[in-house]
């Protein structure tokens, strides 16, 4: 993996975390679209892909808030070889659109598995235990899924670790798949501390050729001024340690101080 590293901006709240306080970082600037906020409508989607067009689809990509995480499916229309997908998010994003025209934040894997080629195969990894049982039963054939609960036994470590595929990966982590004591985000979160996700996500780089990551799950604005500084600066610290993680994986000496 390329230690590229983009920002895509939909609500300038990276503008406010202390991580981006680096020259080696690239800005897609979304501010200016609408038809973005959790259903991405056709135009949206036409505009992204637009922007989006300079870009390859390995290094380390920034999508903002988890209401924008369909745009891990912009990234990976753009990969043409057999891949698997490995995500880390607390929810599966399975559920069919509620609009069938537009992509939201809760159906992309689902569009994913539907409509791309060259996916073999999808690990969701930390979702709620309720909500995998809502997966339809007509995709267990191409998704595997290792609960959060799970992990609460070894057996679920041991059985991670001889996970393995036959293709290139792209991994895509939605920060609420982490506790509130390690990242704030929109939605309803998992328990994972940062110490237990960056342990699976070096299960997967040991035996993977993961091709890029994209990371979501940034907070929202909020009334009280001094809960916002807060929950920016949790979550500007999981960006800068996750960051760093990823890079130490493609070089020893990249660092984000």
């Amino acid at each position: 993996m390329k230690p590229n590293i983009l920002l895509m901006n939909f609500t300038h709240v990276y503008e406010q975390e202390r991580f981006i306080r680096n020259q080696r970082f690239q800005w897609l600037d979304c501010t200016d679209l609408n038809g973005t906020d959790c259903y991405c409508d056709e135009e949206a989607a036409l505009k992204l892909k637009q922007r989006m067009e300079p870009f390859a689809p390995d290094g380390i990509h920034f999508i903002d808030s988890g209401n924008d995480h369909y745009v891990s499916k912009f990234w990976t229309d753009k990969i043409r070889e057999p891949f698997s997908l490995v995500v880390f998010d607390h929810h599966p994003d399975m559920q069919p659109s509620l609009y069938e025209e537009m992509l939201s934040c809760g159906s992309w894997i689902k569009a994913v598995i539907d409509t791309n080629p060259f996916l073999q195969k999808v690990l969701i990894v930390g979702a709620d235990e309720r909500l995998i049982h809502a997966i339809p039963v007509s995709y267990s054939s191409r998704v595997k899924c290792y609960s959060e609960a799970s992990f609460s036994h070894e057996e679920a470590w041991r059985n991670f670790s001889r996970e393995h595929v036959n293709e290139p990966v792209y991994i895509s982590v939605d920060k609420d798949v982490l506790n509130k004591k390690a990242a704030v985000t929109n939605w309803d979160q998992g328990k994972f501390s940062l110490a237990e996700l960056e342990e699976l996500l070096a299960i997967i780089f040991r035996q993977e050729k993961v091709i890029g990551v994209d990371i979501c799950g940034e907070t929202t604005y909020s009334l009280d001024l001094f809960e916002e500084q807060h929950d920016l600066q949790i979550d500007s610290e999981a960006n800068r340690e996750l960051l760093n993680w990823f890079l130490s994986q493609t070089t020893e000496t990249s660092r984000i101080i």
